[in-house]
């Protein structure tokens, strides 16, 4: 698996925003805010089938249209990508090290206690 595209990522987002699945026209009208060139409605609708069919989003019938829903969060995304990393071989180590420079003062403290919550459950 790779990342998502440009459109993908988009509409992902959305979607992932949406306090209740939304239909095409929904997050069509979400991404033609503010954008100079407006996306057409076959070309959004397009893309979330293939993201349906890439088993990132799920449909259910609301009359004549779809309500779209994901099936993982952003979170399971992110550690994909990361995923996609370890298999490339990568030093581990040294991509974590890497990313850990780029974290503020609190987002290692929540690092940290998400580690040694971990270790407390290992440890049971």
């Amino acid at each position: 698996m790779r990342g998502f595209g440009e459109l993908e990522q988009a509409i992902m987002d959305v979607v992932w925003s949406a306090k209740e699945p939304p239909t095409v026209r929904e997050v069509l009208a979400c991404l033609n805010g503010g954008r100079p060139q407006p996306l057409a409605y076959n070309t959004v609708q397009t893309v979330m089938e293939v993201l349906h069919r890439k088993g990132w989003l799920t449909r259910s019938k609301d009359g004549r249209a779809f309500r779209y829903q994901v099936t993982k969060s952003r979170e399971e995304y992110a550690a994909s990508l990361i995923d996609q990393v370890w298999e490339s071989g990568a030093d581990r180590a040294a991509t974590l090290v890497r990313l850990f420079e780029k974290l503020d003062d609190a987002e290692v403290a929540e690092l940290r206690a998400a580690l040694m919550a971990r270790r407390a459950e290992g440890e049971s």
